[in-house]
């Protein structure tokens, strides 16, 4: 049986990267020019220029915050205008309504995403096929198939692979399992608490599911307690990362080591509150340039924490392998009636080359914050002083400067760590 879902996943690291560059400038070029919302980001950006992950991190990061802020504004702009159906994209998107776009969904927000025409539009028929599915099968998907495009983005994926689609949706238990009963789909994809009630309920009923042997999981943690738990009862559970702006980003394979990045984005970890990439190995954001015409969303952080791991996955894809979800990366936070955000942390630390890497604890109970910014750096009194005034310059309260050993703050992603008691 053939391993890889087409000659992408094994081509050679250095060719990838180079025609992944290649495909940039076009990219960027066609969102300036498709895309009014770029247009304007990237008014003083020369496409042309754009054609290495330097002059890739020189572009803004555009933040879910900011695309629901521009929809907002856009969508109050068309209200007062009196303009039926503006731009509810906030000038993001470079298709319109009509045939190049048979559906509109929301996330909450609310964020509203184009969908495309494009085959395999959210790009998921490869995690599909690393979980295991092939032509001919009936997959149970039990993603929601209104609002939110998670039931579009795996059924439109499974049709990619040549499978047909029972719509399960959510809710509506017993339906669930008597359905998968008498269809024997050969596998599920959904959220993995869902099969897990799906699993208990037919046992419940004293109905067996010996065809559901495996899945396609997303939207939730997946934890090996829980793996373990499924392949107890026959079933084989992968897990794929993907979001309703961008689509797939990266998927589970056998190897069990992290997650493969998809072939059609280009991914960048970069330090929460900022725009600059970090370190291989370090924990940040992840932000995602998606090869999209329909929705060219460039530098797009996702505000998920991930690390790239070393090496290659061993099952001969070559492409590049994260973590997976590692938690949040909005570490914004009230401090003495005060919100201190990340990117105010970074830019003190920009003000000192002898900072290597810093940290703002803040402690204490109740109204008594005490705040705290552990830095590595050789421990110097002036140099403390000068650090505390920088932290009441950039973030108006006071801070105590705490000189740490380098390499000795935990590699986390956190730039803010909330150590108060709230009891």
């Amino acid at each position: 049986m053939q391993e890889h879902f087409d000659a992408l996943e094994i081509r050679a690291t250095q060719l990838r990267e180079a025609e992944l560059m290649a495909a940039l400038p076009a990219q960027v070029a066609h969102a300036k020019q498709h895309s009014a919302a770029y247009a304007a980001l990237l008014k003083d950006i020369d496409p042309a220029t754009v054609t290495d992950r330097a002059a890739l991190a020189g572009l803004p990061v555009l933040r879910k915050s900011e695309l629901q802020a521009m929809q907002q504004a856009a969508r109050a702009s068309a209200a007062a205008a009196a303009v039926a159906g503006g731009d509810v994209f906030g000038g993001f998107s470079a298709i319109g309504f009509g045939p190049d776009m048979p559906r509109v969904f929301a996330s909450p927000g609310p964020i509203y995403e184009p969908e495309g025409t494009a085959r395999d539009y959210w790009r998921v028929a490869r995690a599909l096929y690393a979980a295991g599915f092939r032509r001919g099968e009936l997959i149970h998907n039990s993603f929601s198939y209104h609002f939110t495009p998670a039931g579009s983005i795996m059924e439109t994926g499974a049709h990619a692979v040549g499978c047909s689609v029972f719509p399960g949706g959510t809710g509506q238990t017993e339906q669930q399992v008597n359905a998968m009963q008498e269809l024997q789909p050969a596998g599920y994809v959904g959220t993995p608490s869902f099969l897990k009630i799906i699993v208990e309920k037919a046992a419940e009923l004293g109905v067996a599911l010996p065809s559901v042997t495996k899945a396609l999981f997303s939207g939730e943690a997946y934890p090996p307690s829980l793996r373990d738990w499924f392949a107890a009862r026959g079933i084989t559970g992968y897990q794929c990362y993907a979001t309703a702006d961008v689509g797939l980003i990266a998927y589970e394979t056998s190897a069990r080591e992290g997650l493969v990045l998809d072939e059609n984005v280009i991914v960048e970890i970069v330090r929460p509150g900022t725009g600059d990439p970090v370190a291989p190995g370090e924990v940040g954001e992840v932000v995602v340039t998606a090869l999209n015409r329909s929705y060219p969303l460039i530098r797009f952080g996702t505000g998920d924490l991930s690390a790239v791991l070393p090496g290659q996955c061993p099952t001969g894809r070559t492409n590049t392998r994260i973590r997976g979800w590692l938690g949040r990366a909005d570490q914004t936070t009230k401090i003495r009636g005060m919100f201190v955000h990340a990117k105010q942390v970074d830019e003190i630390v920009k003000r000192f080359p002898e900072v290597r890497r810093a940290r703002l604890v803040v402690s204490g109970e109740m109204a008594n914050d005490v705040m705290q910014l552990r830095v590595e750096a050789a421990e110097a009194p002036q140099l403390a002083a000068r650090i505390a005034e920088a932290i009441r310059d950039v973030t108006k309260l006071r801070g105590d400067v705490c000189f740490v050993e380098p390499g000795s703050l935990p590699n986390d992603g956190k730039v803010i760590e909330d150590a108060r008691s709230y009891q």
